[in-house]
């Protein structure tokens, strides 16, 4: 292996364990570079250079044993494209398991046919693992014996196909890094975003004051931090209702703030309706 496949260090070997990020990421991939051009930026790629975080994009191809290099082949029973061979798959995932030592593994192979990613499921992974293989397939997919012996689960980021694996390991290893202390300067940089607690987010403003010929709401501009907190918990509720009824559904309020929000809404709702009629 001559290949710099480390974010943020020099090489991708067992000696390099000797630095302990709180979390260690994987990727197997046939397309390393392009990878890392992603994750080795802003936010990420700086606490790789801290060693809070470790992510690893692997050359598949280099694990394969023929001079061609080949990763796949025809598929059995006909059909179009090819198929990902077990082989190079296995011997680069016994490689990158013997690199990382003693942690706590999640294998995970992205596909369209797993379970759909979410916060939730970052934040499972975030905290019940300090190491994740995310395996990218290509073409038409795997060899189905090398999910059966080695993947612990498949995860797909939605109901669509896409031409590789690439894009949903770099969604999953951005959503759930940015989750580890220290990469984010504080804790509520993604507690008070989009899909934490079930909430969409609040609308965020900044300078000028006035946009062409939009301004940026007064309660924003009061100085008084309890009642710009209460603006902010009712917008996230108004957008999550009309934009996600899905997820609002499924959410359960309990706290008095909540309710008397919930309250004044439902009779601005009303008000509303007896005014278009």
């Amino acid at each position: 292996m001559n290949e710099n496949n480390e974010i943020g260090s020099s090489a991708y070997t067992e000696e390099n364990t000797s630095q302990n990020p709180l979390m260690r990421i994987d990727i197997m991939t046939l397309f390393p570079d392009s990878m890392r051009a992603v994750l080795g930026e802003s936010i990420l790629g700086r606490a790789a250079a801290k060693g809070i975080i470790e992510i690893n994009c692997i050359q598949i191809r280099d694990f394969t044993e023929n001079k061609q290099g080949q990763v796949d082949d025809y598929p059995y029973g006909g059909g179009w494209g090819c198929v990902m061979m077990a082989q190079p798959l296995k011997s680069c995932l016994d490689f990158v398991l013997e690199c990382a030592g003693e942690r706590r593994t999640r294998v995970i192979y992205m596909s369209p046919q797993g379970k759909k990613f979410d916060q939730e499921k970052a934040r499972q992974l975030k905290d019940n693992y300090n190491h994740l293989v995310l395996i990218c397939g290509h073409y038409e997919g795997v060899d189905e014996r090398f999910i059966e012996a080695c993947v612990d689960e498949e995860i797909s980021i939605g109901d669509f196909v896409l031409t590789g694996g690439e894009i949903p390991a770099m969604a999953v290893a951005d959503c759930v890094c940015r989750m580890i202390p220290g990469v984010l300067s504080d804790e509520e940089c993604f507690t008070g975003e989009s899909h934490w607690d079930g909430l969409l987010e609040y609308p965020q403003y900044t300078r000028p004051e006035v946009w062409e010929g939009r301004s940026v709401p007064e309660i924003l501009r009061s100085g008084h931090h309890a009642n710009v907190a209460k603006w902010r918990r009712k917008q996230s509720i108004i957008r999550t209702m009309k934009r996600r009824p899905d997820m609002f559904e499924k959410l359960v309020f309990t706290e008095k703030s909540d309710l008397k929000i919930l309250k004044e809404i439902k009779d601005e709702l009303e008000q509303e309706q007896e005014g278009e009629r």
